[in-house]
């Protein structure tokens, strides 16, 4: 693949799938920063309509949903958070050792995303200091689709667009480095999951494991099988095999395991941050509809939507980047699921077995069911 094109497969790096310009700044708004997206957003399931004709007998797949990725929103913001930050600190002079690192995300979905117009995002700092940062960012689209009938690279004309209500809002804070406490040593952690599932994890090469689905729904993978890449974006992700394991465990017991790696290296000047926001893509994928699956009911899912999505960095930022090509592990848990909601909890370890970051996302799990009406709910 050459550096910031998509590859055969058509999946493209960080540098293009998150790519920001920046808006100017209206006089009235000389403290929010505004950026808008350039390319278009995933679409789970969108390559199944190619694959399932070509690789499964003639049989045809519905699309099950139309919403844009949330984790193109989510991260996106999160980054266009991090540019507006490193403007402020170029303008202040902050020396490069000093500069923050990404600590929180913690965003809530209000609309479902459009996939053929771009997200325009405003920033504006709430606090700043030299050791501890927060800042909102509130993310929307146009009211109409791009100018670009292509719908895709979109111009910035479309920022010009009549906008449409916000569906994205979120607060990042930003951390100074620190060393660890008591003298140096004071890293506890548990066992990673390298080690506590070692037997698995070394019965076959990283590679070897079968990609993440594209859409990871029971129903929907035995019907055109697991050895679909797709063309997810930025990492690759490999799905363990987590079946043995998980038999006879309560809900809250069960584990999955994603294995993710970059599809390509970050161009080398983004900074820390850059890469924090790739953890932050790539953990949404699939949490809610695995969480459907070991609910019981991955063979009749009727809806799946994020409501609010928390990531939060335990390590100094440079820990968190993603160097050489070792596979990263999301460990993916479930705690909770009642009155139509569940929770997916994951774990982000390095290939060295660090527990870097944490994901908490709560969100609408439902079954497939007659309403009261008597008409059905739809994914």
């Amino acid at each position: 693949m050459a550096p910031g094109q998509a590859g055969e497969d058509g999946r493209l790096p960080f540098s293009e799938q998150l790519k920001l310009v920046e808006l100017p700044t209206k006089i009235s708004e000389e403290h929010v920063k505004r950026y808008m997206s350039t390319r278009r957003a995933y679409l789970p399931g969108e390559e199944l309509d190619v694959h399932a004709d070509s690789v499964r007998e003639g049989k045809t797949v519905e699309r099950s949903h139309t919403a844009a990725y949330g984790g193109q929103v989510y991260a996106q913001s999160a980054l266009a958070t991090c540019r507006a930050l490193a403007q402020d600190e170029k303008r202040r002079g902050v020396d490069s050792s000093k500069k923050l690192g990404l600590h929180s995300i913690h965003g809530f979905f209000t609309v479902p995303g459009k996939t053929d117009r771009p997200f325009i995002y405003d920033v504006k700092p709430v606090t700043l200091s030299k050791s501890f940062s927060t800042m909102t960012v509130t993310g929307y689209q146009p009211a109409s689709p791009s100018t670009n009938p292509v719908g895709d690279h979109y111009p910035v004309v479309d920022a010009s667009l009549p906008r449409g209500p916000p569906c994205f809002t979120a607060i990042t804070s930003f951390k100074s480095a620190e060393p660890h406490t008591a003298g140096g040593t004071g890293d506890f952690a548990e066992s990673p999951p390298q080690a506590r599932f070692a037997v698995i994890l070394d019965s076959r090469p990283p590679t070897s494991w079968p990609p993440a689905p594209p859409v990871d729904i029971d129903l929907l993978t035995e019907f055109v099988g697991t050895d679909i890449v797709g063309n997810f974006p930025i990492c690759d992700m490999k799905k363990v095999d987590m079946s043995s394991y998980n038999i006879g465990k309560p809900l809250h017991e069960r584990r999955e395991l994603i294995l993710y790696r970059l599809l390509e290296p970050l161009p080398p000047d983004d900074d820390a941050n850059s890469h924090i926001v790739v953890h932050a893509y790539t953990a949404d994928r699939n949490g809610l509809l695995m969480l459907g699956n070991q609910m019981g009911i991955g063979k009749k899912f009727g809806r799946a939507a994020s409501l609010s999505y928390s990531l939060v960095v335990h390590v100094n930022a440079t820990d968190a980047t993603m160097k050489g090509d070792g596979w990263w592990i999301q460990e993916v848990m479930f705690p909770r699921a009642a009155a139509g909601r569940g929770i997916v909890e994951s774990k982000l370890w390095s290939p060295e077995g660090v527990h870097v970051a944490t994901e908490y996302q709560d969100g609408l799990v439902q079954a497939y069911e007659p309403r009261r009406n008597g008409s059905m709910t739809k994914l």
